[in-house]
């Protein structure tokens, strides 16, 4: 019979696999970004937030504040780095206001952490008040992450397409909730817990709202293709063409 740390392990080790496979998922998006030489309207904030989110994650897994958490830190520690590499070719090819962003946003965060940092080695002793105190402040910043994608999904709501939502990446936010809520769960570990649980919800929210509307919305779009010799009216073509708002 397979032990609990065991299990525990394994299961940890999935969700490095996932998580790595979405901290990647930027990629072709920083691709066009080099290759154009140009933010143009690409926005930093998605990547500010989590740099924060996994330098309170590294931290949170440190045997001084929660022991038997490797896993974490590993993961989190090749998120870090690669945020910092997306925010560092954003910094090249933005414009001035964009770079001045950037660092101010970063030194911002360095300045909170380190704040904290002293607050739970200082003033904190013992690992259960440490991990009480960091545990929230990482499932604070880890909902806001998660339940970021509502404004896309209030996107595909109000234009009944699914364009703007990327099946793929609302199935991996999915499956990530799902493993590391079960990481959680074999050996009791509340933080990890809460914010993961939230994700699956938020996961199953995304999938349900995308299976729902790429059927709807294709139909709405045949019903449109078989009356090409129609003349819209102006409401007609306002209609029409929300979709294709941004």
């Amino acid at each position: 019979m397979v032990s609990a740390d065991l299990a525990r392990f394994i299961v940890g080790v999935i969700g490095n696999v996932i998580s790595f496979g979405l901290f990647l998922s930027p990629l072709p998006t920083f691709y066009q970004i080099i290759k154009k030489k140009s933010v143009e309207e690409f926005k930093p904030d998605p990547y500010i937030a989590t740099v924060l989110n996994c330098m309170f994650w590294v931290f949170y897994g440190m045997p001084f504040v929660h022991p038997d958490s490797m896993l974490v830190i590993t993961i989190n520690s090749v998120g870090l780095v690669l945020e910092m590499i997306y925010l560092t070719i954003f910094f090249i090819f933005a414009d001035y206001r964009g770079r001045t962003k950037v660092c101010i946003s970063i030194l911002i965060e360095l300045i909170f952490v380190s704040i904290v940092i002293h607050i739970t080695t200082l003033a904190l002793h013992g690992t259960k008040n440490r991990s009480l105190l960091v545990g929230i402040v990482c499932d604070i910043f880890n909902v806001l992450m998660y339940v970021s994608p509502l404004t896309i999904m209030k996107k595909v709501i109000q234009t009944r397409s699914v364009k703007y939502m990327p099946f793929t990446l609302s199935l991996a936010n999915f499956f990530n909730g799902c493993i590391w809520t079960s990481y959680a769960l074999i050996k009791f570990d509340i933080y990890i817990l809460i914010c993961n649980s939230i994700g699956v919800v938020s996961g199953v929210l995304q999938l349900f709202i995308y299976a729902y509307y790429s059927i709807t919305g294709s139909k709405e779009e045949e019903i449109i293709e078989k009356e090409p010799t129609k003349e819209p009216t102006k409401l007609q073509l306002s209609v029409v063409e929300a979709p294709c708002k941004v």
